[in-house]
């Protein structure tokens, strides 16, 4: 389970639990950034939930940093701005 929350201009929370327990992490991210990800179609928070979507398929969240910009993802990850409309699109 992904729960993210606003917690301030630009700032989210991110707690991903699992049978192993949770992790929590903060994501920055620019309304600019969040629109230019989406195409203006979904929400800040649900575009990180997304991220973490795909992030969570790569790796697991005991390896996802506790803070970072959510435009350092594809320099670890070149295909995250090509791929994340497919995760924007399941529910």
């Amino acid at each position: 389970m992904i729960k993210v929350q606003r917690v301030g201009e630009g700032e989210f929370e991110a707690v991903v639990r699992d049978g192993n327990g949770e992790s929590r992490h903060r994501v920055m991210m620019s309304d600019a950034k969040g629109k230019q990800l989406t195409a203006g179609k979904h929400t800040p928070d649900r575009c990180v939930e997304a991220a973490f979507h795909f992030l969570l398929d790569r790796e697991p969240k005991e390896s996802i940093l506790a803070r970072f910009d959510i435009s350092l993802i594809s320099r670890y990850f070149p295909e995250f701005e090509q791929e994340l409309p497919r995760y924007l699109a399941q529910p």
